[in-house]
């Protein structure tokens, strides 16, 4: 027989628009903690709330449920929702209205965790923190390739999330957008060392580190800090983030079936690592790979459950009472997102730059 390993606890992804058998049963195992949506769990906004609340019921303490909402090219839920701009464009408008840029920004982070909250979602997986630079996977999902403009808007995003009643994932520490290479078909290597790295890319996430309720981190290896990727790293998890920086949020894997994440083995050795090195939570978002993986693992490390509940959304409104509100002039969310829609617009015109 094979022997089981100890783990948790583990966001995984789903099949489809209902939580069916399978679902119920992964859910129900004790190394899981929450579930991450994708477009292919998407139908209809009534559909979404059904399949949000069959999650929430289904054992107890409740799942968290997660979400990539960031805008622009990660949206995942679009028809029935906000069509948010990425946040390269508000980076773009420091240069020429450094306060629009900073009203907006706010604008985006609260409507889009408004309508997260709304359909019992917890967390969306924002902001992206990363710069600009050269990376074929970030591009505009950053801000800017200056870390002083990452840095500001960041925390003005932060705070719209917090007002609404959201938790933060800063991501993908400690910077992944300074190599071209994407984490998500090939393996990704910065050669620069721990100090060009805090003059840069790390700043946002330093100087932002107090505000942050979570911290996503990157399938990154920086061979001048350690051999392995930074997510399977002791050095920057406990050494940098939990010694160095006293960084006392969440930390999470990012999706531990990435192609650079092969690295540590296979998925149960791939999880293993992730929790040795100091993360709290791992993502496996792919149906197939949390099939795989769950058969390995037995029982939750002990206190798991405590970076499920410190992200819990709090206090929201319903879509219902957002648009009651809207109707009768009360409220910001309609003019907001309406504004946010002609922005999207205009960044999606023809012949506009969208980054990579």
């Amino acid at each position: 027989m094979q022997q089981k390993t100890k783990a948790g606890p583990i966001l995984i992804g789903i099949a489809g628009t209902e939580l069916d058998a399978i679902a119920r049963q992964q859910l129900a195992h004790p190394c899981v903690g929450g579930v991450v949506l994708f477009s292919r769990n998407y139908a209809n906004r009534a559909q979404l709330l059904s399949l949000v609340t069959q999650i929430r019921a289904c054992c107890q303490p409740r799942p968290l449920v997660c979400i990539d909402q960031e805008g622009g090219r990660v949206q995942r839920l679009r028809e029935e929702f906000t069509a948010l701009p990425p946040l390269g464009v508000l980076g773009r408008m420091v240069a020429t209205n450094q306060e629009r840029a900073l009203d907006f920004t706010y604008r985006h982070a609260r409507v889009m965790a408004a309508e997260m909250l709304a359909c019992g979602i917890d967390l969306s997986f924002a902001p992206v923190l990363d710069l600009d630079r050269g990376s074929a996977v970030i591009g505009d999902r950053s801000f800017s390739p200056s870390a002083d403009v990452v840095t500001r808007l960041g925390r003005t995003y932060l705070a719209g999330m917090h007002d609404a009643g959201m938790k933060s994932t800063g991501k993908h520490f400690p910077g992944h957008g300074s190599v071209v290479a994407d984490s998500h078909s090939e393996d990704v290597v910065d050669d620069r060392s721990l100090a060009e790295l805090e003059r840069e890319d790390l700043v946002p996430f330093t100087q932002l580190a107090r505000y942050l309720d979570a911290l996503m981190i990157a399938h990154v290896v920086y061979p001048k800090v350690d051999t392995l990727p930074a997510g399977y790293s002791h050095k920057w998890l406990h050494g940098f983030l939990r010694g160095t920086q006293a960084y006392e949020g969440v930390i999470m894997s990012d999706d531990l079936g990435m192609h650079a994440a092969h690295v540590a083995g296979s998925l149960v050795e791939r999880c293993i690592l992730s929790l040795q090195a100091g993360c709290d939570l791992v993502l496996v978002c792919q149906p197939a790979d949390v099939e795989l993986l769950l058969g390995g693992l037995d029982q939750p490390l002990p206190d798991a459950t405590r970076a499920i509940a410190a992200l819990y959304g709090t206090a929201h409104e319903s879509f219902a009472e957002l648009e009651a509100a809207a109707s009768q002039g009360a409220g910001e969310w309609r003019y907001w997102q309406q504004s946010l829609e002609l922005l999207s617009k205009v960044h999606n015109k023809p012949g506009t730059k969208t980054g990579a």
